[in-house]
């Protein structure tokens, strides 16, 4: 396996991080490779095209190790869209919502596949960027109506939801040029959620299948978590493919590529007490660099601790003025000190897509555990970055 070293590197051990004494992401190539070969066989055994969706990972410095393994990027507005031509070195298929004016041209130029979230919206823009680019394929975003997504703020088939057309409202023959329908149900959801969910697509949406090319079936599928029963996906993807021979099956999962492939190390940096619950306040934010984690939320795993509410237990602070910036409480089998590292296991994917600068906090750098175990500093952030997001 080939790495992509550009910087002078250094040894490191990867299961302390000892020596590292600034919060970093640490991306380990190793667990990502692991992650893109299934992905990849996947793809290959079930004759699908699995895509890579940067609404929940886009570090552009990894992507020649992505370009081994898949070759294709799914991208949800113009500077996505953008990074997929310029940086992944192909155009991006892409979906959003709702397309501006001022911004259509240059998402249809960055694009090879555009997929209108109304019919309204496609009546106003596919002639403009058809006449942008002639290779454009044109698709709908449509609504099953049914998600098994737990968490309303993430469920994309929730009542008024702005996600997509019902099949009622659509006509019975399509435009000549409308090529594929794309979904959206999921969120790190199985195989068998996914295998329920598509009773509800087709039973909706099949009648038009014979006037379409291809069929997207969104993200959220984990198929690279432990437990994910991966022979269960194929032959639900094998089965779609006799049903319906003629459709290309495209999966745009963001969490499977990078899902376990890094951490968030962070340094504790006071311990303070109230009401009898201690508090290690650390030099990261959970509002600013985790944000999921309250959104949820869900609890983080804290490497060295388990959740516990013992009296000995620690909260984990965040270091903005926001009184909310906590998550607690863990147990580590000592007493923590000043200066210690903090490691937060799987913090790869939907966290450097949706940091801030919020408070002005110190944004941890991004680095790169090789395979060979050296430490690759990819990016560091400086003061300049929060002033010039300030002009």
């Amino acid at each position: 396996m080939q790495s992509i070293i550009q910087y002078e590197p250094m040894k490191i051990d990867k299961t302390t991080f000892k020596g590292i004494d600034t919060p970093c992401y640490i991306i380990e190539e190793e667990r990502l490779r692991h992650n893109l070969e299934l992905i990849s066989s996947v793809a290959k055994d079930a004759d699908v095209e699995i895509i890579l969706a940067f609404k929940a990972y886009a570090l552009w410095k990894t992507f020649p190790i992505f370009k081994e393994y898949i070759s294709a990027t799914t991208a949800s507005s113009l500077y996505e869209a953008r990074l997929a031509y310029e940086e992944f070195g192909n155009p991006a298929h892409t979906y959003s919502p709702a397309y501006t004016d001022y911004e259509i041209d240059d998402i249809a130029k960055y694009s090879n596949h555009l997929t209108f979230n109304s019919l309204s919206q496609y009546e106003r823009f596919c002639d403009r960027v058809v006449s942008v680019n002639k290779d454009l394929s044109i698709g709908l975003r449509v609504n099953p109506e049914y998600s098994e997504v737990g968490t309303e703020l993430y469920n994309p088939c929730s009542p008024g939801t702005r996600f997509g057309i019902t099949a009622d409202k659509l006509p019975t023959s399509l435009p000549d040029n409308i090529d594929g329908f794309h979904c959206h149900c999921h969120c790190e959801s199985g195989a068998d959620v996914l295998e329920r969910t598509l009773v509800h697509i087709e039973s909706k949406f099949s009648k038009w299948f014979s006037q379409l090319k291809w069929l997207n079936l969104g993200g959220g599928h984990l198929m690279t978590r432990n437990d994910y029963d991966i022979p269960l996906l194929l032959n639900i993807l094998k089965g779609l493919h006799k049903r319906y021979p003629w459709l290309k099956i495209i999966l745009e999962p963001g969490s499977a590529f990078a899902w376990q492939t890094g951490t968030l190390v962070s340094q504790v940096v006071d311990i303070v007490e109230d009401k009898g619950i201690r508090t290690a306040i650390l030099n990261v934010s959970f509002t600013c660099h985790m944000p999921d984690c309250l959104e949820m939320p869900y609890m983080p795993q804290v490497r060295g601790a388990e959740i516990s509410d013992s009296t000995t237990a620690y909260r984990l602070g965040g270091n903005s003025c926001l009184s909310g910036d906590f998550m607690g409480t863990w147990k580590f089998d000592h007493e923590l000190h000043i200066g210690e590292n903090v490691i937060f296991e799987d913090m790869l994917h939907y966290t450097t897509v949706k940091t801030c600068m919020f408070n002005g906090i110190t944004h941890p750098s991004i680095a790169l555990l090789t395979c060979e175990g050296e430490l690759v500093m990819l990016r560091n952030y400086s003061y300049e970055d929060y002033r010039n997001r300030m002009d």
